[in-house]
């Protein structure tokens, strides 16, 4: 039977280039998280809890390729409980899973000698680099309730999704200068501009969505901002791979490498925007 379905399968699909292998998962991704987002408050907390746990393992996987000894099972319990702790409690549920996770590797540090300072610091970032910085998400869509608290979060999606993009295709085509050469040799001056412009435009857009106080001239801004933090974030993430010696953090997303890959411009983009959303008045939320 799969023979004969292979038989049938077009010569362009048995064999897709890397554009096709990367377009398709990453429809799958976007399919997946539109989905989730707009499906309701619990729907989209369980995606980030996942995002989070898979990210983090990712990131200690390399790590430990680099001679690191992080504690997994706490980096990543910690990591999937920051999103719920910050949609029931507020911000003193983040302080709160910080505290117990500070005290419980400061437990392992003391009772496994082979732990090191730098593993403890190592575990404890992991955890709050995957999990903490996309709690910014629930406090957007909790912000403004349903379904326009999803329309938001989906929209800080797309202008990451939109950075991404537009950076890839222009520097594909046009990229003549590097951005960082050393940390990322494929990226480019005018990828990295295009994909402002990518996510300039996206902010414009959540000037129409209902709840949100914010004009042209402000979400140019805080486009701008939220798009140098998508880039800094991808750039943060590649020297890691550098440093550690990986070309990709996993396997688990054909065309894109692991699931870190993907979201690592979402994670600093994410807090960014919900601190410039709540700074700027921009949106209703008690910060408890």
């Amino acid at each position: 039977m799969k023979q004969a379905a292979l038989d049938k399968t077009p010569k362009k699909l048995k064999n897709p280039s890397d554009i096709q292998v990367r377009f398709r998962t990453g429809l799958v991704y976007t399919v997946l998280t539109v989905v989730c987002v707009l499906a309701g408050d619990i729907p989209m907390l369980l995606m980030l809890m996942a995002v989070a746990g898979i990210c983090a393992g990712e990131f200690y996987y390399m790590l430990r390729s680099d001679a690191k000894l992080p504690n997994e099972m706490l980096g990543i319990v910690a990591a999937m409980l920051y999103p719920p702790s910050v949609y029931f409690y507020g911000l003193t549920g983040a302080f709160v899973v910080n505290l117990m996770l500070l005290l419980a590797l400061l437990v392992w540090y003391v009772f496994w000698t082979r732990a090191r300072i730098p593993d403890v610091g190592i575990s404890f970032f992991g955890a709050a680099y995957t999990g903490l910085l996309l709690c910014g998400l629930v406090v957007i869509r909790q912000s403004l309730g349903d379904p326009w608290g999803g329309v938001l979060v989906l929209l800080v999606f797309v202008s990451v999704w939109a950075n991404d993009s537009f950076a890839y295709l222009i520097g594909c085509k046009f990229g003549r200068h590097k951005l960082a050469p050393r940390t990322s040799p494929k990226k480019s001056w005018e990828g990295f501009l295009a994909g402002l412009v990518g996510s300039m435009v996206f902010w414009c857009v959540m000037t129409l969505v209902p709840g949100v106080t914010m004009g042209i001239p402000m979400a140019l801004l805080f486009g701008l901002i939220c798009g140098l933090m998508s880039v800094l974030g991808d750039l943060a993430e590649s020297r890691i791979k550098r440093n550690s010696g990986f070309k990709d953090s996993g396997t688990i997303m054909p065309g894109h490498g692991g699931l870190l890959d993907r979201c690592d411009s979402l994670f600093l983009a994410a807090v960014t925007s919900a601190i410039l959303l709540v700074a700027g008045g921009c949106i209703p939320y008690v910060i408890m």
